[in-house]
């Protein structure tokens, strides 16, 4: 009897506290592939563009983005302050960890490929084909550059 009760308290605040998520953002938010907005990225992303699906990928809290890849882009090694979460929506990405770009130790992730990389972990990425990749994560969601010897 008293597990039942357990388990209901705990029922109870699991629903509660996801009434209270969805109770805080508001409405609901779609978008359909061709109505996605890409801008094109400046400094170190340049040659790439970028689209945001949700929050404020600057700032603190979740944000959910896209990033738009020509055939042979490259993400140099870097990192990021909080896990990152990426899904290859199409084409394919080459990736890697570590400090340098090595495709000797890389994987080919197709369209539908998930990756999640930790806080803190140096990684890079080149894409094969016109890629697009969804990254979400907390943010600010900015790749801090893995500096040579720092290490």
């Amino acid at each position: 009897m008293k597990a039942f009760l357990l388990f209901l308290i705990g029922l109870f605040l699991a629903a509660a506290a996801g009434s209270a998520i969805a109770a805080g953002t508001g409405t609901s938010t779609m978008m359909t592939a061709d109505s996605v907005h890409w801008v094109a990225a400046t400094g170190a992303a340049k040659g790439s563009w970028n689209a945001t699906l949700s929050g404020d990928p600057t700032k603190p809290g979740t944000s959910v983005i896209r990033v738009k890849m020509p055939n042979g882009y490259k993400n140099l090694p870097h990192y990021h302050a909080h896990p990152e979460f990426i899904t290859v929506i199409s084409g394919s990405l080459l990736f890697g960890t570590g400090d340098t770009i090595d495709t000797s130790k890389a994987k080919t992730l197709p369209a539908g490929s998930f990756i999640t990389i930790p806080a803190g972990e140096h990684h890079w990425s080149i894409a094969q084909g016109t890629t697009i990749e969804q990254v979400s994560g907390e943010g600010p969601l900015n790749n801090i550059p893995v500096k040579h010897g720092a290490m």
